[in-house]
């Protein structure tokens, strides 16, 4: 159960409409249909109570989402193993659409619930898993799991990596902390997604 009760859109706040404009930067490229996805409006509504806090917030989350130096896979890798690590199913749902998007398949999805060490991971992508576990229990990047990373990313690539594990580590404290039910879209989402029986 909420703990913060959502604003329906009709409640919110008028500058919550700009507001939304920070999770897309001028410049970046078209993002796929959102036909039949979810419109998260739990969350959207939750931030709602909070403008201020929502623009600085969807600018930076908008930076992630739409020109982090990292790939779309490597960001729905890290967006996942945070939401496995934290238990967020509200986190882990909507991002599994995300990371189809960017090629994920439904093995790899599940697989990263299993961390760096299950079988298949490639040295970075296991790196990457890694570093949010490590990120996660200790607060820093242990100097093996960097080594790894820093071999194949560029300096940004790394920084983007520790904002990405930090922002979405902020989120699931969100969805925990407000007891943020999953939307009755996303659940119909599934629904259709999950082949019958």
């Amino acid at each position: 159960m909420a703990r913060i009760e959502p604003l329906p859109p009709r409640q919110w706040p008028t500058e919550m409409r700009q507001v939304l404009a920070a999770l897309e930067p001028p410049g970046t490229p078209k993002k796929l249909s959102s036909e039949g996805r979810s419109k998260a409006l739990n969350t959207l509504g939750t931030f709602a109570h909070h403008p201020t806090l929502s623009r600085a917030f969807y600018t930076f989350n908008g930076h992630l989402m739409s020109t982090s130096t990292l790939s779309g896979r490597q960001r729905e890798l890290i967006v996942l193993r945070v939401a496995a690590l934290r238990n967020t199913g509200y986190e882990w749902l909507q991002h599994t659409f995300m990371a189809r998007d960017e090629g994920l398949s439904d093995e790899e999805i599940q697989r990263i619930a299993l961390g760096p060490d299950a079988p298949l991971w490639d040295p970075l992508e296991a790196a990457l898993l890694r570093s949010c576990d490590e990120l996660i229990s200790d607060g820093k990047i242990s100097d093996d799991t960097w080594k790894v990373l820093a071999d194949k990313l560029e300096v940004k690539q790394l920084l983007d990596v520790i904002f990405t594990v930090g922002a979405y580590e902020t989120l699931a404290y969100m969805f925990g902390s407000c007891g943020i039910d999953i939307d009755d879209d996303l659940r119909e989402a599934i629904a259709r997604r999950s082949p019958t029986p």
